[in-house]
């Protein structure tokens, strides 16, 4: 397990070989990434994203999840990285990798970590658009 708050993500494609390499019982790895869309819900052109984090809780609360859907799901193993600062249109901001034996349990298990990161996890992402600025609220 492993989770990461930071201004810049790791390389993606070492991430999947990290994660495949914790256990040769690995049948399938889901990958989740989260990018910067180009327009809001309200259908106005997206500037830039901010996010801001209290990065220890966020680390802990991901890795309380993480344990938290081993249990549930028997999955082996979970890395999530996810970005603070200033993201542009098209930029990264979430990896979300989950380790299954098999495609089923790992599906289910990458849907609810991501529910459950933007839900529950002390992450916070202001939209800049053309307009001005707000906070989002979890959807």
């Amino acid at each position: 397990m492993r989770v990461k708050i930071s201004e810049n993500l790791d390389d993606l494609s070492g991430l999947i070989e990290e994660i495949k390499g914790v256990s040769n019982e690995v049948g399938a790895i889901i990958v989740f990434v989260g990018v910067v869309r180009g327009l809001s819900s309200e259908g106005e052109r997206v500037l830039r994203l901010e996010y801001e984090a209290y990065e220890e809780q966020a680390a802990k609360k991901l890795e309380n999840i993480i344990a938290e859907l081993k249990g549930k799901y028997g999955i082996i193993d979970a890395i999530v990285e996810h970005r603070v600062g200033v993201a542009s249109v098209g930029e990264n901001t979430v990896y979300a990798l989950v380790a299954s034996k098999h495609r089923e349990e790992g599906f289910k298990s990458i849907i609810e970590l991501i529910e459950r990161l933007k839900h529950e996890v002390p992450i916070w992402k202001k939209e800049v658009t053309e307009r001005g600025s707000r906070w989002i609220e979890s959807t």
